[in-house]
This record gives structure tokens, sequence and C-alpha cells, in this order.
């Protein structure tokens, strides 16, 4: 569980934390007691990390969120996130709740607009914290976490769901809230190391002792022991053991009290994590004053796997040739047999590797696929394993796609091939259990019958490390039948950046954070989800079309002003108007870079829309005004003009610029828009003066008894003298 910390200005910030599952080991190491402190603090040593601090966005997308990425050492033993967001100060900052999320392995799954996910698609809630903002203008909050998995961990910060409301840059009010994580770490340097089946003394007082045991490829079983415990000098074991690291959104670590339990004491992990140190902590359960003696011993069982040689294969031999090569372990004679069945006893092997070549095809894109190119061959005896290498650090910024399918002619009704799909290490107890579960890790489950011969996995953004799958066939009703049976699976193994490349109403984008590259969907057309899958908001072909008509037809509106200024002989007008009209009904993108770049580059910026408004305003005020004077009285003079033509122009655009300011949305945008087309064109038409009055374009008067004639043009004001 998460726990709040306390802001500054002596604000507590509550953390809120997403389902039962996400349970956290918050408290610290104990502390030492005076007269051990000595070697307490010299057995820990504290890093700190921190960030760039990014400014937040109101959530419409993954890419609304601000993603951040820290790189936890090994042997941490508590890492502590300090979480800073700040405001500015003004009337437009209103009280806000800031969500951050929180994942080791890849960047959190997050759905905070409940949109629904593609089919087949295994999620697991993401663990978050919510940080209020409300009076002061900065607000802290921390999160601890215990034993943490070394490696990456991901923190993605966001600000509620946006409103869709569209507003001017510079028109309305606007507020920056800025976030900022850092990371404290705290290591331990003196850990003692585990050597598989040597006993290992351990002395208790009131700090906890930090262990640690090597787990090598292909080690089937890992058993851990106290023996010979005394506490105060008596028989006992109040001892408190924490086996592995704490992963999220889910944590599978492993605790075992062994107060009251059966001597000896014992912990047995099946499909441990694979080539990797295993942490394990001891505490003492018996005081600050008290003393515990014990050894661990740390057990550890082979699992001999048998590799299948691809040259026959590649030569479509029926035969298969199978080259057995023993484990890197040997396996221990007290515990070869522990958690085995007596079908595992009867064969030498324990899986079946399949060698698998990983294919980079572009950025966030891997192809998977046996070596020989061919089907897997699923046994009854043995899992068949494919290891799937996701282990480069840049492979969980997209999305790990899985398709088996069985054939046809080999599936009978009596068997089912069940498979499953886990990091780590594969899962190998089929004959024991189907829930996919290894040591530290829930795995995604698999299955095919003569029914339903294909399957399908999606993991969005898989966590970096060795991923594999494993296949087995089963006969639930009667294992006899299949002792002889042999099942061929094709499998389609891909990580992609976006499934099916957000679809036909999605556009799949690469974002960044640094050197860390991850994709994500941006949909459109009313379409949500996290591939754009999710239709309960989306527009039907029907209303597309209308939005596309409505957008660009309300243009043709300006044919009324261009004809009245064609009527009147203001060609210039006319002809803007007509230009105004083509480039925004069928040439937009031309338009835009011909006519108004920057009002593309920013399309709701304030300065885009009011300085072109502005500048055309103090041309007609400052033209009106001089006409006013050179005439010797206001225009207009006829109230008519006032009441048909001035007042509802002034209204129609007074309307139209207060619908395009304050009302569109993403939802009614092509209403909204359209009638701020039709509104601005009527009040163009209603606004354009009148026609002069009919004279000679050139008429000339005698004016002067010289013989000297000046000619005016009542058009253009302009005087010649012949």
């Amino acid at each position: 569980m998460g726990r709040a910390g306390t802001g500054t200005g002596g604000e507590a910030v509550a953390a809120v934390v997403a389902g039962p599952l996400l349970l956290l080991l918050l408290a610290r190491p104990p502390p030492a007691s005076a007269g051990d402190s000595g070697k307490s603090e010299v057995g820990l040593v504290s890093e700190h990390f921190s960030q760039a601090p990014q400014r937040l966005s109101f959530y419409s997308w993954y890419g609304s969120a601000r993603l951040f990425r820290f790189r936890v050492p090994p042997d941490t033993v508590l890492l502590r996130w300090l979480l800073q967001v700040s405001r500015e100060s003004g009337a437009a900052c209103t009280d806000a709740e800031i969500t951050v999320h929180f994942r080791s392995g890849a960047p959190p799954v997050i759905n905070p607009l409940g949109t629904s996910f593609p089919d087949d698609t295994a999620v697991q809630p993401s663990f978050q914290v919510r940080v209020p903002l409300s009076a002061a203008p900065l607000s802290n909050a921390s999160v601890n976490v215990s034993h943490p998995a070394p490696g990456d961990w991901f923190v993605a910060a966001h600000l509620p769901p946006s409103s869709q409301k569209i507003e001017l840059k510079g028109l309305a009010p606007t507020c920056a809230y800025v976030f900022q994580p850092e990371l404290l770490v705290t290591r331990v340097v003196e850990i003692s190391i585990m050597e598989p089946d040597v006993p290992l003394p351990q002395t208790l007082l009131s700090h906890p002792s930090y262990l640690k045991v090597f787990v090598p490829d292909y080690t089937r079983e890992l058993l851990l022991e106290l023996r010979d415990c005394v506490s105060n000098g008596s028989l006992g074991c109040p001892v408190r053991l924490t086996v592995g690291p704490v992963t999220l959104p889910s944590n599978f670590q492993k605790v075992l009290t062994c107060t009251g339990a059966p001597w000896p004491c014992r912990l047995l992990l099946p499909s441990p994590p694979w080539d990797r140190w295993l942490q394990v902590t001891a505490e003492s359960l018996v005081g600050p004053l008290g003393t515990v003696v014990f050894s661990a011993v740390a057990a550890l069982t082979a699992c001999r796997p048998r590799s299948v040689t691809v040259q026959p294969l590649l030569q479509s031999s029926q035969n298969q040739s199978f080259n057995a090569s023993s484990g890197l372990l040997s396996p221990s004679p007290d515990h070869q047999d522990l958690g085995r069945s007596g079908r595992v006893d009867r064969s030498p092997f324990c899986l079946t590797n399949y060698p698998v070549m990983r294919e980079d095809m572009d950025v966030v894109s891997v192809h998977f696929q046996p070596l020989d190119r061919v089907s897997v061959r699923v046994c009854p005896d043995t899992p068949s394993v494919m290891r799937l290498r996701l282990n480069t650090g840049m492979d969980s910024g997209g999305s790990l796609t899985v398709s088996l399918r069985a054939n046809k002619t080999e599936m009978r009704n009596e068997t089912v091939i069940v498979a499953c799909v886990n990091a780590a290490s594969p899962f190998l107890g089929f004959n024991t259990s189907l829930n996919c579960t290894t040591a530290f890790f829930q795995g995604y489950p698999l299955s095919l019958s003569a029914w339903s011969r294909r399957a399908n996995l999606i993991i969005p953004y898989p966590e970096t490390d060795n991923w594999y799958l494993s296949l087995q066939l089963m006969c639930p009703e009667n294992a006899e039948e299949c002792e002889q049976a042999v099942v061929h699976v094709e499998t389609t193994l891909y990580l992609v950046p976006c499934l099916n490349d957000c679809g036909p109403y999605g556009q799949c984008l690469l974002l960044r954070r640094h050197s860390y590259l991850y994709a994500s969907c941006s949909c459109k057309a009313g379409w949500r989800g996290w591939s754009c899958t999710d239709n309960s908001t989306a527009q039907t072909v029907a209303q597309q079309r209308a939005a596309a008509l409505l957008l660009t037809l309300s243009n043709l509106m300006f044919l009324a002003p261009i004809a009245v200024s064609v009527q009147r002989f203001f060609l210039v007008e006319a002809s803007v108007y007509a230009y105004t009209m083509f480039f925004s009904t069928v040439l937009f993108l031309l338009g835009t870079l011909v006519i108004a770049m920057s009002l593309q580059l920013d399309r709701r910026g304030i300065w885009n829309m009011l300085g072109p408004c502005l500048f055309a305003f103090v041309i007609m005020a400052s033209m009106w005004a001089y006409r006013c004077g050179h005439r010797r009285q206001c225009y207009p003079t006829s109230w008519q003009r006032w009441a048909f033509y001035l007042l509802p122009g002034v209204s129609m655009s007074s309307v139209g610029i207060a619908i395009y300011t304050s009302m569109m949305t993403s939802d009614n945008y092509y209403y909204t828009h359209s009638i701020w087309h039709v509104l601005l064109a009527g009040s163009a038409a209603l606004l354009l003066p009148p026609p002069d009055q009919p004279a000679e374009p050139w008429a000339c008067s005698q004016k002067f008894p010289c013989h000297y004639q000046i000619c005016k043009n009542d058009r253009e004001e302009l005087y010649a003298v012949t």
C-alpha cells in the first residue's frame, strides 16, 4: 500500500492504491540499537537521482502523460520517490488532482478514460497515487518501496481527463502545473552470498541480515531452509524471511514467518527467475535485545533441457533427432524429487528447448520465430519452451502479440494444448497445476482444442526481461490417450509498436523520453481505447460524411459576399472572398501554406486571429474617419443602412466570434465551426458598403478660365491635369 508524505505548509497528501494485489512493504529497515548502530550504518549507502521537471497536461491519450524512467541499482533495499507538484499563482489556477502511476520493467499501462482494450489483451490495473493541489501552490508526496526489483522503473503523471473544450490561447485563462520526481535509493554493501547446499551461519540482532543467492539458467526449483535455529539460548526460530524483489503493479514477493512453523523452516520456490541474483532478507522477531542464531541453506534443483537439433528439421525428416545436454547445475540428491510427479520422474528431461531467432524489424518492432522456421512439436511428456529475448531495454515500449494455431488433423477431441507466457522463467508444472504461476510471476494462460484451434494474446508494454512460451499436450479425461499423441503448433510472435497500426481510426505515434522510445495510438472520429478499438463514442460513417460536408460546403456562403462585391465593382474584395472560399473548401493545406502558415502552426493562437483583425479594423476606422471628414458628414446618413445592414452584420459577427472563442468542443466542432462559417460570410455580405452613385467614370468640368481642365475619377478619387 502507498504511504502519504507530508507536503510543505503542513498539508497531508493522501496516496491512494488501486487494487488489493498491489501490496508494498513500505517500512524502512529497522533502526539499529545503540550498541550496533555503527555496524548498520556501515552496511547501507544512499544515492539520489533526479530528473528535470515537466509541465503536465490534461489527459486525452497516452501522449498526454509525462513519462520518467529511473534506473534502480542492484542490492537496493529501499527506494523513496519524492513527488513535487507546483502550479502558478493566480485566479486561473484551480484545484486539481494529479495522478502518478508506477511500474517496474516497463511503462505503466493506464486507462484514465475507462475505455475498453482490444480482445485477448492482458492488462493489470496500474499502481497509482493521487496528489491533490488545493490552496498551496506547492504540494509534496512520497512513496516508499522496500526490496525493489533492480533495473528500470517508470513513473507517469498526468492531470484529470480534458474537458474537450477548444479554447484560444491567450484569450482563455491557463495554468501551468509542473511535476518533478526525485528518487532516493538505499543500497546494502555488506551482503552474504549463499552457495548451493552450503550452510551459511547467521546471527540476527536488531538489524536485518541481507543475503542473496544466484539462480542459473535451467533451475527448476529453489528450496530455502533455516536450520539449527536458537533464540536467546533456547530452541526456536522467531525469524521472518523475505524472498524476492517487489515489482509493480503486481507483487509476488514471498514472506515466510518461521515462528510456530514445522521444523525445519522451509520455503519452496518453483521456477525461480533464471540467470540473476535473488534477494533474501532475514529479520528477527524477538525484539531489540534478543539474539537469533541459525544457518541458511539454499538447495537448487536442476532442470535437464532437451534441445532440438535444427538440421534434421530443415530436411523435413519425420524422425525427430534430439541432442541431450545436461543442465548447468548438478541436481541435489536430497531434493531432486521435490515437487515432481511420477511422470516427470520417469523422464530424464524436464523441458524441450526450441531455439528462437530474434529478427529486429524496426524501432520497437521485433519478429520471433523458431530457428528452423517450422512449427513447434508439442508432446505430453515434457513442455516445449521457446525463449523470447525482450531484455535489450528498448523492447518494453510496444505490444507483444502471441498467436498459436494447432494442426487440424492432429487435434483429437480428447486432447488439449495448454500454453503459458511468463517472464523471467518458464512455467513447467503442467502436470500439477494449470495457473501459469512461477515463483514471482503470474503468467498468461492459453489453450487450444479441437473446437478452438487458435489462441491469441496481447501484452501491452511487456516488462524488460526474457519471456518464455511453454506448451504441453494434456488429456484431462484420459491421460493414456496422450502418451503417443503429438501436435504441431504454428507460432506467430511479434513485438509491434501499436496493435494493427491503431486500425483505420487511429495513428501510431512514436514517443520519446530522452533516449527511451515508446509507442501509443492517437484516435480520431470519436474512437477511443488503447488501440482505437473502443467505439462507444465513435461517429458513424454518416456523421463523418456530414462533418466533412458541413466543414467544406458551409464555405459556399461566401458566394453571397462575392456576388455583392462583384455587383458593386469591389473586385479586390470579391477576389479575396473567392480565394478564401476556394482554399477553405478543397485545397485546405495549400491555402494554409500560402495564406496563413502561422494559423496552421497554431490554429488556436489568439494573435493569429486577432492580429489581422486589428490591422484591418485600424485601416477601416482610419478610412471611415477620413471620409467623414472629407464629406463633412458622418457615414451612413440613413437609418435604413443602420437598421438593415450594419447592426445585423455586427450582431452576426459578434455571435460568430462568441461561438468561435467559447463554445467549440471536440464533439461539436463540425457544427459550431460550420455555424462560424455561415455567420462570418453573412456578416461580410451585410457590412459591405453600398455602390457609388452612377456617374461618368471620367467626368471633366471647366473650372478655370485659363483653359485648364481638372478631371476627377469618382471611383479612385485621383486628380489629373490635362
